[in-house]
């Protein structure tokens, strides 16, 4: 009873966990990462900016579990590593496109993407997510010379395809259909990821 006292806060379990996540990130949608405050996050998922604080120490603290908690699907795109390497390159491509085409987890991303451009502090969180949780990974698997450069080289090209697509909106390229984006695209990213590169 003692902890359900004072602050009118809802207990600290997962289910709160999860409904300050959801909050949290539906703010960084729809304010970005400078526009979100842990009182109005706290007070979207009903629950004592104390309690936020608790969860996740301060802003970069959500920001960060936001990312890990589906802001970025690192998992779906990991699993198109499984298979022949020759064709990493479209697999990988092509999740990563379906992604951001997907209605719900398409404006996450955008959400992180655009965070990370506006925000030094979002984009230091990104940063390191990007080296330790997509490329550290995606290198273990490659299993040949260069393989960090080889994943981050491919990791950036695709960053900053879908920056200009779906974020700054090229027309040029918001024209063309995912399947073709897939077909121009994933032949660089193979060649990032199995070609020769002129690294020492």
């Amino acid at each position: 009873m003692e902890n359900e006292t004072k602050s009118g806060r809802r207990p600290g379990n997962t289910q709160t966990r999860e409904a300050i996540l959801e909050a949290a990130m539906t703010s960084f949608i729809e304010h970005g990462y400078g526009g979100t405050t842990i009182r109005g996050v706290a007070r979207a998922a009903g629950v004592d900016p104390a309690l936020v604080m608790h969860f996740f120490g301060n802003k970069d603290g959500l920001f960060g579990e936001s990312i890990r908690n589906g802001g970025m699907p690192i998992r779906q795109l990991v699993e198109s590593f499984d298979g022949d390497l020759e064709t990493l390159g479209e697999r990988l491509t092509t999740r990563y496109f379906a992604l951001w085409e997907d209605p719900e987890i398409g404006p996450r991303i955008k959400a992180v993407v655009v965070s990370a451009a506006t925000s030094p502090a979002a984009a230091g969180i990104l940063k390191d997510f990007m080296i330790h949780e997509l490329a550290g990974p995606l290198g273990k698997h490659l299993g040949s010379d260069h393989p960090q450069q080889r994943a981050l080289l491919a990791a950036s090209q695709l960053m900053g395809i879908v920056f200009a697509r779906y974020v700054i909106q090229i027309e040029i390229l918001t024209a063309l259909t995912p399947e073709e984006i897939v077909a121009c695209v994933a032949p660089s990213i193979q060649r990032f990821l199995t070609g020769d590169l002129p690294l020492r």
